[in-house]
């Protein structure tokens, strides 16, 4: 895991690694986040650069190093299997060329890397060349046999909803959220995948219709893109915080997430945000919240990238509390699919079976 940030694919890759640190003797996490070593079990060793300030490098530069210090592991180190969680195509070359074995773990749909011929070549022959490659979604393991013809293994991101609870009890105020309106929440990067500009175009068409508070939590690069169209339209209701390592205390104190993705994966996100009684409303996104929510009966889908659709999507929960509760509830009947243990003790096995 070249970089680790603070994300859904960060979170799960802790889990997982700390899960298997448990199980298996000699693990090691290969990155240039040499910070974040305080979030791994102590009996992992760490492989990174010490002596290198990586935090103001660019993704494609730590994806380099990490990729240098994998070549130094494996060159050191006989009889490897490398469970890879990004820089994924130069990974499986890399590991081939050594002669160690590798298992791909995909995040995203491929909607959101493979869109022209020459990618797909390469991502087709990566992917085939791998000992196995790991999905997260059903719908995204349709989705690489149909574009690839790829067999993929279906594993759900492992939630702890017991942990998210917890952590969600922290207490904090929030002046901005107010009694007698609607509090809405988004927790995403600002990147363009996430389409933050979908989002506050629906609460521009909704500005004169309903009493809302929108609260946005994250970086990245589109974040001073989505505070200038904020600021020229004068949404005075929508307030942007930065990334959090603990967003479960705002997500518990609103009244519904809103998730507005182009492509996702499996989004951790839309299940902590079910674990906490909340209801959701989620773009229709190759792949996952459809998946999650049941095709709409755990929760309410709107046409990706339809501003004018998802504000017609809030109006519905406006007027229908008693309906959505019902979606609430059902939603969370529903959650034992993703259960930590269950989809831990899947990646135990596939790799003993290699």
């Amino acid at each position: 895991m070249p970089t680790i940030d603070v994300g859904g694919v960060e979170k799960n890759f802790i889990i997982i690694s700390n899960y298997l640190s448990n199980k298996f003797k000699n693990i090691s996490i290969i990155t240039t986040s040499k910070e974040k070593r305080n979030k791994f079990e102590k009996n992992i060793n760490f492989v990174t650069l010490n002596s290198l300030n990586t935090i103001f490098l660019n993704r494609r530069v730590k994806f380099f190093f990490g990729l240098i210090l994998l070549s130094i592991h494996l060159l050191k180190k006989k009889n490897n299997l490398v469970l890879c969680f990004q820089a994924n195509i130069y990974c499986v070359y890399v590991c081939k060329i050594f002669g160690a074995k590798v298992i791909i773990r995909s995040n995203s749909a491929p909607e959101g890397w493979s869109q022209n011929y020459f990618k797909k070549l390469i991502y087709k022959n990566a992917l085939n060349s791998a000992d196995r490659v790991i999905v997260n979604s059903f719908e995204f393991k349709k989705s690489l046999k149909r574009k690839f013809n790829v067999k993929s293994i279906c594993i759900y991101n492992p939630l702890n909803k017991f942990e998210v609870i917890k952590n969600s009890k922290k207490k904090i105020k929030i002046p901005f959220f107010k009694k007698n309106y609607f509090n809405f929440i988004n927790v995403a990067r600002f990147e363009e995948q996430k389409d933050h500009m979908t989002l506050v175009k629906a609460f521009l068409i909704l500005t004169s219709k309903i009493k809302y508070k929108l609260l946005l939590i994250g970086d990245g690069s589109k974040k001073s893109e989505i505070k200038k169209f904020i600021y020229e339209k004068k949404l005075k209701n929508i307030k942007l915080k930065g990334a959090l390592d603990n967003p479960f205390p705002y997500i518990k104190k609103a009244d519904v997430f809103i998730l507005s993705s182009i492509y996702e994966g499996l989004p951790n996100v839309l299940l902590e945000s079910i674990a906490l009684n909340k209801a959701v409303i989620s773009s229709n996104c190759p792949t996952g919240p459809s998946e999650i929510l049941d095709k709409g009966k755990g929760g309410i889908l709107f046409k990706t990238g339809d501003a004018k659709d998802l504000a017609k999507k809030i109006l519905y929960y406006v007027k229908n509390r008693k309906k959505i509760k019902k979606k609430i509830n059902y939603a969370k009947k529903r959650m034992n699919r993703f259960e930590s243990r269950y989809n831990l003790e899947k990646y135990e096995k596939l790799i003993k079976s290699l």
